[in-house]
């Protein structure tokens, strides 16, 4: 686990410390983003570069956005909710969501269509409400 934890951080200094224009992101995308190694319950990124696919749900700024992260795996609950992506079964984690800078975007996966985007939108309001 510490080694894990150590990892991160090298990753996380590199991710601070480099200067680059911030992408072009918009509410309703996917993208693969730097989750890092967190703590508790709170959700991971995979693999040797702690990635994990995120929803943009709101834009604050070119600079941040609120993310929700998405999981393929099937959940239940009302802190899911459940839908497809290019023919593939996606569950956003509406109790995970949390703010993220551009600085954490490694690359576009695509856009959801309106009528999931809505559906998500209405279930992370309900829960959170």
């Amino acid at each position: 686990m510490l080694k894990r934890f150590l990892e991160w951080i090298g990753l996380k200094e590199k991710l601070h410390d480099a200067e680059h224009t911030p992408p072009l992101f918009k509410e309703g995308e996917i993208w693969w983003c730097y989750v890092g190694e967190n703590v508790g319950a709170e959700v991971n990124g995979k693999g040797m570069q702690f990635t994990r696919p995120v929803l943009v749900f709101r834009k604050y700024d070119k600079f941040s956005f609120l993310a929700i992260p998405l999981t393929t795996k099937n959940k239940i609950g009302s802190w899911y909710c459940s839908f497809s992506h290019n023919g593939k079964f996606q569950n956003a984690q509406l109790s995970q969501g949390r703010v993220v800078s551009y600085k954490r975007l490694k690359e576009l996966v695509g856009k959801i269509g309106s009528v999931d985007y809505k559906k998500i939108k209405q279930a992370f309001t309900e829960l959170h409400s």
